[in-house]
């Protein structure tokens, strides 16, 4: 069964939980989390008679502040100071809704399916999962629309959704990604973009490129690979995020070639690993180009490419767990003898310094090396 957890994020104490469970939510998305706004904790809840309900509870005692009835739904997400969800979702009458943190009443909303990508003082910025989706810029207090970018602008005139996205913010600007799926023999457009925050206007785009996994979130580094129009892979590389340039290619003659390899990463993201099971792996700089000795690397990659999929109650199916990474000695092919390394901060991200994750076994771990707050490779 599903139940939200929250800890004491200095001690790892639990302070309280509570069950939840999802409705609605396709399993591509993964199992949602909770929204934490303004000291609440906000999560979809069982009520009686097969009913749910997004309730609001406080951060450290679980006391319910508001409650608001919900049918389906992705699932709420903070935007700012406020919480945000899609309501009725996957049915023709669905929107985006603004509540208020302190009280839940609906602020303002647009009509259908949004995702938020980036909110501040000035702006919220959605991802409308339309038959043509497109970024959008919102006033916050409002709802006025500020600006619209097609994503066919960016990538292509057939970008689909369905093939995954990701984005992140600098300073100025909207990073994104959007995949490709399959769809009559064929990919759909896909590839990296910039937008300007401020207007809407396209700064670079790159498509054709992959999203490496495991990689940082855009607004960290865009770590990309090359794919053909035919399907073929290429090298891997990393994008400027203010031009979209490449770095040096690390071209797909340097895989290996005569075993199966995984991908892994250092600790700073400037060199890619090949690992090839039991037996000396290949590095090459991200930076640089050219190979780099494998001898003494630790390097980052999934601790499995099989995972299990969770055995949740309700006749949910389809979900797994956040994938965990594991160090590697890439001069050996296996795991290191010191799996307690915390694992690199473009994996976990921080807030307010502290890095918090899972590892494979679902242990949740801790720990507080800076001071800043960025995002993960799944966002904050």
């Amino acid at each position: 069964m599903l139940r939200t957890v929250v800890h004491d994020v200095a001690s790892g104490a639990r302070l309280w939980d509570e069950r939840a469970t999802m409705a609605g939510r396709p399993s591509a998305l993964g199992v949602q989390p909770p929204a934490v706004v303004g000291g609440l904790v906000v999560a979809v809840e069982p009520r009686r008679e097969g009913k749910r309900a997004l309730v609001a509870r406080g951060a450290r005692d679980g006391v319910e502040r508001w409650t608001r009835a919900v049918t389906t739904t992705y699932g709420p997400v903070a935007c700012g100071g406020r919480v945000c969800l899609t309501e009725r979702a996957g049915r023709g009458d669905a929107v985006f809704s603004v509540l208020d943190a302190a009280s839940g009443e609906r602020v303002w909303g647009v009509r259908g399916v949004a995702e938020v990508q980036h909110a501040d003082d000035e702006r919220l910025v959605l991802l409308r999962r339309t038959p043509k989706p497109a970024l959008a810029s919102y006033a916050p207090e409002t709802g006025a629309r500020q600006w619209t970018f097609p994503l066919a602008a960016a990538v292509g005139s057939d970008a689909d959704l369905d093939g995954g996205w990701a984005s992140g913010t600098t300073e100025e600007t909207l990073l994104g990604y959007v995949g490709p799926d399959q769809k009559g023999g064929r990919l759909t457009a896909f590839g990296f973009f910039a937008v300007r925050l401020a207007d809407g206007r396209k700064v670079w785009s790159r498509p054709g490129l992959l999203r490496v996994h495991p990689s940082a979130n855009p607004g960290v580094a865009l770590v990309a690979r090359e794919l053909g129009p035919r399907g073929a892979y290429g090298g891997f590389m990393r994008l400027d995020p203010a031009t979209g340039a490449k770095g040096p290619v690390v071209p797909a003659s340097a895989l290996p070639k005569d075993t199966p390899w995984w991908l892994s990463f250092s600790d700073d993201l400037g060199a890619v690993g090949f690992l090839a099971g039991r037996r000396q792996g290949t590095a090459y700089s991200l930076t640089r180009g050219g190979a780099v000795t494998a001898d003494g690397m630790r390097t980052w990659a999934f601790c499995t490419v099989t995972p299990a999929e969770l055995k949740l109650k309700g006749g949910l199916k389809g979900f797994y767990p956040t994938a965990s990474l594991c160090p590697y000695e890439l001069s050996e092919g296996r795991r290191a003898d010191d799996q307690s390394t915390p694992p690199p901060s473009w994996y976990t991200g921080a807030t307010d310094g502290w890095r918090v994750w899972r590892d494979e076994k679902g242990a949740l771990h801790g720990v507080k090396d800076g001071e800043g707050t960025i995002p993960g490779m799944y966002g904050l």
